[in-house]
């Protein structure tokens, strides 16, 4: 039986209460989405994928259970497999390779998301119709902005894809702007 959007999102909010954790998710999805009609994915399950990758992290927020123990409530309720090892895929100690164009978007989308919402909220009018490529390659060269996120994860993302890192910082922000009013920004 195939999973839909909506299931999805139950899942999500059955396990995820912080608001900004669900806006990430929101994210994640419309840039892993974006990237399934692109590279001719299923755009879909490529979104869900987004959608659910960090759902688990509230109640597990540390390795190795993050991801781990998410995977095991996924195929207990009957996900596909290649959206389960997309998730597994993007925590570094799962030891599933990101080996196909699923789990490189997704890995390549999570930091990036994250990053791109930072940068959106420090814009007087908080939102990401105001956010350039420019100004997040400056923001990245900014050590103290936005310190949790790895900047090398984002280099590392786009490498990952074979796109510019430019085209792919285009990429997810076109996509999280036409998300803009789901995100708050």
């Amino acid at each position: 039986m195939e999973k839909t959007r909506d299931e999805a999102w139950a899942l999500l909010t059955e396990h995820t209460k912080s608001e900004s954790l669900l806006k990430h998710a929101l994210a994640v999805e419309a840039c892993v989405k974006a990237y399934g009609a692109k590279l001719g994915g299923d755009p879909e399950l490529w979104g869900m994928a987004g959608l659910l990758h960090d759902f688990d992290y509230e109640r597990w927020p540390e390795p190795p259970e993050h991801a781990t123990k998410g995977s095991e409530i996924l195929a207990a309720k009957g996900y596909p497999r290649e959206l389960i090892d997309a998730i597994l895929s993007h925590a570094e100690w799962s030891g599933v390779p990101r080996d196909t164009p699923l789990r490189k978007a997704l890995f390549a989308c999570d930091e990036l998301a994250g990053f791109l919402t930072a940068v959106a909220l420090v814009r007087p009018s908080k939102k990401i119709a105001d956010v350039e490529v420019s100004s997040v390659k400056k923001k990245m060269k900014d050590k103290a902005f936005a310190r949790p996120v790895k900047r090398e994860d984002i280099v590392a993302g786009a490498e990952l894809l074979g796109v510019p890192l430019d085209e792919h910082i285009a990429t997810c922000l076109a996509a999280m702007k036409s998300a803009a009013p789901s995100l708050g920004l």
